[in-house]
């Protein structure tokens, strides 16, 4: 849970911010208009526990397809707008329950106040959403200012005009590949505002680089206990964006949607072939969690691979494998179960752990 210091808002039913969960969000690589290619996006990512979805409404041709999945997704389906004012109008009118637009090319202030009327009349939010590649032009040229506090300058110019219009239901993010701008860039905007931040860092790469920047980045700000919502943005498929999300956030015991798995690196003292036993382990665990999510994703398993920390680190655990040469004990809440041949063990801890 976050601390209660942003205001919260609703997103299509969901709480963000003031308190609420940090959510977990990504955003559709299918094409708007392909809608039965997007529900079956939609499905993959809430399998993978992502509660808001992103979809981009890059011109009129795609309003049908928003309209659709707004009216059959089961998690809110938040409109991204670049460019063309009239979409957001549009999508409002079609039951978007977010907005998405960026300072650095929505236009003039004429066309952003549409947007705030529009969406105010709906009583739906607002992010304003600052990436490094396009900022507000006001902000754009200046000298004067790092990259951090130009994205800050051009979040909080428009929360000053969106506040004017009598406009709160805001959310913010200030985005950019650079980690270290990312975190810079958050930290200050915390200090500025009480607006629900989005977190993230924009462009992060490929599945594996991309997850590490994202950790990094995002991981620092959590830590500070900065963020109401995040998405790991990954040159991937998006679904690897969501459960990279929800290991963020376990790492740091915010929130947790299968089993902590504890298992050592291996070394020249393992005599089990440990990799593929932690591995399958890891595999059983998620599915044991999606058919009783309550019952198991709590606990903490441990898979050790020699003396040296097998019994220490598994007596830690609610349930744990310790091994020896060929073989290895199962535990329970510190206490050893039985010894077992190495072909064994995995059944045999997971006889315990479904017998709790």
């Amino acid at each position: 849970m976050t601390a209660a210091k942003t205001r919260q808002i609703s997103v299509g039913g969901v709480s963000v911010g003031g308190g609420a969960p940090i959510r977990v969000q990504s955003m559709l690589s299918t094409p708007t208009t392909d809608v039965p290619a997007s529900l079956k996006q939609i499905k993959q990512l809430v399998d993978a526990g992502c509660e808001i979805v992103r979809a981009a409404v890059p011109s009129a041709d795609a309003l049908d397809g928003y309209q659709a999945l707004v009216e059959q997704s089961p998690i809110p389906v938040v409109a991204d707008i670049h460019f063309d004012y009239r979409l957001a109008l549009e999508a409002v009118r079609r039951g978007a329950p977010k907005l998405r637009i960026n300072p650095g090319n929505i236009g003039d202030w004429d066309r952003v106040d549409a947007i705030i009327d529009a969406a105010g009349e709906a009583a739906i939010p607002i992010r304003i959403g600052v990436n490094a590649g396009s900022l507000a032009r006001d902000f754009q040229a200046r000298q004067d200012l790092s990259l951090a506090e130009k994205l800050v300058g051009s979040a909080m110019e428009y929360v000053g005009h969106f506040n004017k219009r009598n406009f709160f239901d805001v959310a913010l993010s200030v985005k950019a590949s650079s980690v270290p701008v990312t975190i810079g860039a958050y930290r200050r905007l915390s200090n500025l505002t009480d607006c629900p931040l989005h977190i993230g860092v924009t462009e992060a790469g490929t599945a594996f680089s991309g997850s590490i920047k994202s950790a990094v980045g995002c991981g620092t700000l959590l830590a500070d206990d900065i963020g109401d919502t995040l998405r790991v943005s990954l040159t991937a498929d998006p679904t690897e964006e969501v459960k990279v999300a929800w290991e963020i956030l376990a790492a740091l015991d915010i929130r947790r949607r299968n089993p902590e798995l504890i298992s050592c690196p291996t070394c020249g003292r393992t005599r089990v072939d440990l990799i593929p036993i932690a591995q399958e382990v890891e595999k059983r665990l998620a599915e044991l969690t999606k058919l009783q999510p309550e019952k198991y994703r709590h606990l903490k398993i441990a898979v050790m691979g020699c003396e040296v920390n097998g019994p220490g680190e598994a007596r830690e655990a609610d349930f744990g494998i310790a091994c020896g040469m060929g073989s290895g004990l199962v535990f329970a809440a510190g206490q050893p179960l039985a010894q077992y041949k190495e072909d064994k063990l995995i059944d045999a801890l997971f006889d315990s752990i479904e017998r709790c």
